[in-house]
């Protein structure tokens, strides 16, 4: 019996003239928000296939975006980190025109000065509702502003910086660099912001922060201090565990939806698996780590899928590479892009509903034909989409098959 053909995908999104650096997919799988070399963002309906947004957001190359709440965050190597208002699709009446509506440029709220030297992007953790204020809703971990080797967070909207410089009280790093600061493991490559419930207080939960370095360390950090909401010069902050798996830089980093575990990728020909849960409780780091060996070296990009059992990997050559995540056997290649496949998101298993969808009189009459647009079966396929960007400043939609238990 012949192989079945190589796969091919479901739709090429060419709305960007330059390499395209992020992509990110709503909760409700209605939009893929993508960002170009250039600082143009475009945001793509998922039932039309036809671009809804696209604007100038930065001067330089884009860094990250992300929906958050009914607005759009955007980072840029521009030095700037800006929020602005939500984008929805284009509400259609009956006997409208048939002609396409124009792009939306949504408004600027407010802007943040930050660090973008090491390509780093930010990382969102939004609040829990007992824990909100009108100027804390969310907490934003970005590179710190003077020392690409620390981190800073931030709340928003409030734009109020709570913790400076974390990772400066690290004791292991007596070298210096090349610029004269104590620093052993290099700038940070990617971090992920979290919390975990507090182990002594109910209501309370406690930061962590994952950073991937330069030099293919990575180290979780834990805010252990009950007394300060507010600390400097990373104080308060310990290292709870450091391992290093890469021999290159990490390129990319991960973490699981259920945050147990996170995977990395460098250079190297090595994919990192970080066992979160078992870490803080093992003498030795590496114990509750594994590393994967493969044939591909190169790695720029991963994602891993709701149900944390796939992955994928963006190549320098171009292609991506599905994994099982717990065994790392390998489950398919795609290949589209002719050079480096620079960003991929999972669209999501179980959507959320859009948080802030504007109302109207004629709302309900105009989801109901808004729902009418996609069968049950559309959507059930959608949520197993995978989209790739690459250098080649085109995005492609991918369509998965179902995997059996891997």
């Amino acid at each position: 019996m012949s192989a079945p053909p190589p796969p091919t995908p479901k739709h090429l999104i060419r709305s960007h003239a330059a390499q395209v650096n992020v992509l990110h997919i709503s909760a409700d799988n209605e939009r893929v928000y993508s960002g170009d070399a250039a600082g143009a963002v475009v945001v793509t309906s998922t039932r039309t296939l036809r671009a809804i947004a696209s604007w100038k957001a930065h001067a330089d190359g884009l860094l990250g975006v992300q929906e958050w709440e009914g607005r759009v965050i955007t980072h840029g190597r521009d030095n700037k980190l800006h929020v602005w208002g939500g984008v929805s699709e284009p509400v259609r009446t009956l006997g409208s025109s048939a002609a396409l509506p124009g792009l939306q440029t949504p408004a600027l709220c407010y802007s943040l000065d930050v660090n973008a030297l090491n390509y780093c992007r930010f990382s969102l953790v939004p609040l829990v509702e007992g824990a909100r204020t009108e100027e804390r809703q969310a907490l934003l971990a970005v590179p710190n502003l003077v020392e690409s080797a620390y981190a800073d967070i931030w709340a928003l909207p409030g734009k109020q910086r709570l913790h400076a410089a974390i990772g400066k009280q690290r004791q292991d790093a007596p070298a210096l660099d090349g610029r004269g600061v104590p620093n052993a493991v290099g700038i940070i490559m990617s971090m992920h912001l979290s919390s975990i419930p507090h182990p002594n207080v109910p209501e309370r939960t406690r930061l962590r922060l994952l950073c991937g370095y330069e030099n293919g360390s990575a180290t979780m950090w834990g805010y252990t201090r009950d007394d300060k909401e507010v600390s400097i010069e990373g104080m308060g902050w310990e290292s709870l565990w450091t391992v290093r798996l890469h021999v290159e830089s990490v390129m990319a980093m991960t973490v699981s939806p259920d945050g147990s575990f996170a995977l990395s990728v460098s250079a190297d020909h090595l994919v990192g698996r970080y066992n979160i849960h078992e870490l803080e409780s093992v003498a030795d780091a590496k114990d509750a780590c594994t590393v994967f060996k493969t044939k591909h070296p190169g790695n720029g990009s991963i994602a891993i899928r709701d149900d944390g059992r796939i992955c994928a990997i963006g190549g320098w050559d171009g292609r991506i590479r599905l994994y099982s995540t717990k065994t790392f056997k390998p489950l398919g290649t795609l290949s589209y892009h002719k050079k480096n496949c620079q960003c991929l998101a999972f669209a999501h298993l179980r959507p959320q509903p859009f948080l802030t969808a504007p109302s109207s009189p004629d709302g309900d009459a105009a989801e109901e034909d808004d729902e009418d647009e996609m069968t049950e079966g559309e959507k059930s396929e959608r949520t197993r989409w995978l989209v790739s960007g690459g250098q080649d400043s085109r995005v492609a939609i991918w369509s998965l098959m179902h995997f059996g238990k891997s």
